[in-house]
């Protein structure tokens, strides 16, 4: 059995308490079978540090980009289309739109967002689109910008099934992460119900949003299985299958050979 995990944040790991460095964490993860691993940038200078430390490896690939969030921090344009065209970045972001935590940059969140888009277009690289209390202008500039034509996911689902049908019709990929475990995620749960297994991947957002029974915990990639194994069961298919078919989906949408997954 082979398990991706489709987002992950492996520079933000506790490497002082709860893991000897990128080795232990992964060899953890490969413990439960959890065998390939995306790992997200947030801003440009972390998708440096992030390279540095986690360097080349068979099983890691990148994304690049700046997380709406921190769009305290200026950069250019052309550095982020440089650095993304690197070979073992696979994907832009993550990026998006976050009215929950800022509303008063939302010119500045907006633009970032088709910026990346122009240039996963250009580079043929899929959008890791993040949002929250965003929904409507989130699909609006996925549809003005044609994000369709470089493909994407939304990572870390915690929208309602109408929204899970507008990414779908956009082509899109839809990821969840242990939010789908939580108590009251009924919501999430009816999504991902919807939603066909053909489109759907599996994350951690590590070291962020720990599943039960980890709940309260630093969440870490091995995790994933816990998410899969709970997804599997809303889905009514084996634990297998729905690896299988998410590793599939992963190596579809980010372009990964599945020679590079075996």
């Amino acid at each position: 059995m082979f398990l991706v995990d489709s987002h992950c944040h492996l520079d933000g790991l506790n490497y002082q308490d709860l893991h000897t460095g990128v080795d232990d964490a992964l060899a953890k993860a490969h413990q439960r079978d959890v065998k390939f691993f995306l790992a997200v940038a947030t801003t440009l200078p972390g998708y440096s540090a992030m390279r540095t430390l986690i360097g080349d490896r068979p099983d890691v690939v990148f994304s690049c980009g700046v997380h709406p969030l921190n769009m305290e921090a200026v950069y250019e344009v052309d550095t982020l289309r440089r650095l993304a065209s690197d070979a073992r970045v696979v994907a832009m972001g993550e990026t998006g739109l976050d009215y929950y935590y800022q509303k008063e940059n939302l010119h500045v969140q907006q633009q970032s967002f088709r910026d990346h888009i122009r240039i996963g277009r250009e580079l043929n690289k899929p959008v890791i689109v993040h949002t929250r209390d965003a929904r409507e202008d989130t699909l609006a500039i996925l549809r003005e910008e044609q994000a369709d034509q470089c493909g994407g996911v939304l990572h870390c689902f915690t929208e309602d099934q109408a929204t899970a049908k507008a990414l779908l019709d956009l082509g899109f990929y839809i990821s969840f992460s242990g939010i789908l475990t939580f108590r009251n995620a009924e919501q999430i749960r009816d999504a991902a119900r919807y939603v066909p297994l053909d489109r759907l991947l599996v994350e951690t957002d590590s070291p962020y949003l720990a599943p039960v029974p980890h709940r309260g915990k630093e969440n870490q990639p091995a995790y994933v299985r816990d998410v899969a194994e709970y997804l599997a069961v809303l889905k009514g298919v084996s634990l297998e299958q729905l690896a299988d078919t998410t590793t599939k989906n992963f190596s579809q949408l980010f372009h990964v050979s599945p020679a590079a997954l075996a």
